[in-house]
């Protein structure tokens, strides 16, 4: 399901830190993040999505988050604009 959500994005960032930039600019509508990678990875954004008040979205598993974005490593987080 949310991997569907990454495939119809109007736009889509890929990375924690570029995430987390993403949200500070107040241009993203929600963000999945990978519920197989490090928490210590992903606590930037969870915290930086709460205080921006954006949803977050997980799903299973880094490599298909990173296969729905197009890249062939796994990905942890991805900011979604629609």
């Amino acid at each position: 399901m949310s991997y569907d959500k990454v495939l119809q994005a109007k736009s889509f960032i890929v990375g924690t830190k570029q995430t987390v930039k993403a949200l500070k600019l107040g241009t993203i509508d929600e963000v999945v993040i990978a519920s197989d990678a490090d928490p210590r990875v992903t606590a930037k954004v969870v915290s930086a999505a709460n205080e921006m008040k954006v949803p977050i979205v997980y799903v299973d598993s880094m490599k298909k988050l990173g296969k729905a974005c197009g890249i062939e490593v796994g990905a942890a987080a991805v900011a979604i604009s629609f």
